[in-house]
């Protein structure tokens, strides 16, 4: 029987090696266990779930700043997680609804981070995406083994 051979298409494909797809994956998994405890009041449990959380999101981004649309969607869940983790972190030690600034509780602080993750993308989508052209990769293709 033959070997299947891949598709030719004139767009290139978005491959991602076999290692970075499990710490992905790992990463949801961290994820959920950190919103399931803030859900739950575990506050020790979420408190240490923002570390890997986060840390591999720092690390998937890393690895993904050549491309700037894979980037630019990386900072912006980086943003994300650290919203998130100081909001959960706000209600977890009750200063959610202090006022901190005048007219801004502890919590609405987290939409600082959040904006931060929104302006990445607006610029991602109004300024560098125009620019690319039709050939340019929709990602690094890449089947080898990742570098450490």
């Amino acid at each position: 029987m033959p070997t299947p051979q891949p598709a030719t298409t004139s767009q290139k494909e978005y491959a991602i090696p076999t290692a970075y797809r499990k710490m992905e994956n790992l990463h949801i998994l961290f994820w959920l266990v950190k919103d399931i405890s803030w859900c739950m009041i575990w506050r020790p449990l979420g408190l240490l779930m923002v570390v890997p959380t986060l840390g591999i999101a720092l690390v998937i981004t890393w690895r993904t700043r050549a491309n700037k649309s894979e980037l630019a969607h990386n900072l912006a869940i980086v943003f994300w997680i650290t919203a998130n983790s100081y909001w959960m972190s706000s209600e977890f030690f009750g200063f959610d609804a202090v006022r901190v600034l005048p007219h801004v509780t502890g919590k609405e602080l987290a939409l600082v981070p959040f904006l931060i993750g929104l302006g990445i993308l607006a610029y991602y989508y109004l300024v560098q995406k125009p620019r690319e052209t039709p050939d340019s990769p929709v990602a690094a293709v890449s089947s080898a083994a990742p570098a450490a």
